[in-house]
């Protein structure tokens, strides 16, 4: 006598899960359920700290805001730089989105 196979057990991904989703390769945030960006925060908060010129903001994806921070940086014979350091630990403690709206990954 032959059983029939066993129903498929739902991995961590939910239902019919066999990996990442493809709209979804680097997971979901559990709050919220949107899919995390390719973009790392970590990356984008040390950069603007190490390198202030808005180089963070760039790489998330916000180009204007960071040419904004380089200019008013460039213009300030670097006082502004306080604006994209400062911005880089916001980045860090908080939840920042890229282009997006997609939450960075940690």
């Amino acid at each position: 006598m032959s059983y029939p196979p066993p129903p498929h057990q739902p991995g961590p991904g939910g239902p019919g899960w066999w990996g990442p989703s493809p709209d979804a390769p680097y997971g979901r945030e559990p709050s919220t359920g949107a899919p995390y960006s390719e973009r790392s925060k970590i990356i984008a908060g040390l950069l603007q700290i190490l390198v202030p010129l808005g180089i963070g903001r760039m790489y998330m994806g916000d180009v204007s805001l960071g040419v904004i921070q380089l200019v008013v940086t460039l213009v300030t014979c670097g006082i502004g730089a306080l604006w994209p350091f400062i911005d880089g630990i916001l980045i860090l403690v908080g939840r920042p989105t890229d282009e997006y709206g997609r939450p960075l990954r940690s």
